[in-house]
């Protein structure tokens, strides 16, 4: 065996970055490139990343594609005809299918929100309210004197 090269790849190449990340756009998560023998093991890919700025933008924007492509591989698992059974002359949904297909899509998108929440989490929403789920009040305070900001903040308002 000899004249075969020893070992993982470690030479950072434009050819192979434009690989990488024609596969994170896919959709294909780093780890499971890196898997590829013919790819360099994600260690260094992450070394790269840190030697590299252009090629650590060029990963971002490829994750961020590769997001939207399984969000897309999540809406066709949804959208594709589910498989029949025929029994006894009679067509139905396989069950079993219809929840394998809906399992695979709540995967996808679970990882998503944990991936890129900002794009694909919940929306989360804090709302403020007053007293009995009346409006806040508010007081500007910016012309009075220390002594009557005192006063004012001794004074006890309903509900409290």
């Amino acid at each position: 065996m000899t004249g075969m090269p020893q070992g993982r790849i470690t030479t950072y190449t434009d050819e192979l970055a434009y690989e990488i990340c024609e596969r994170l756009a896919d959709g294909e998560p780093l780890a499971q490139i890196c898997r590829d023998p013919r790819m360099p093991q994600l260690r260094t890919v992450y070394n790269w990343q840190e030697a590299n700025e252009a090629f650590k933008a060029r990963i971002a924007r490829a994750r961020e594609d590769g997001y939207d492509s399984i969000a897309c591989e999540a809406l066709s698992i949804m959208d594709a005809e589910p498989e029949r059974v025929v029994s006894e002359g009679a067509s139905r949904l396989d069950g079993a299918s219809v929840q394998w297909a809906k399992n695979r899509a709540e995967l996808r998108l679970k990882l998503l929100a944990k991936w890129d929440p900002r794009r694909y989490g919940d929306k989360l929403q804090t709302e403020l309210s007053g007293p009995n789920g009346g409006p806040v009040r508010t007081l500007d305070v910016g012309g009075l004197s220390p002594e009557q900001i005192e006063a004012l903040a001794s004074i006890k308002l309903d509900g409290e």
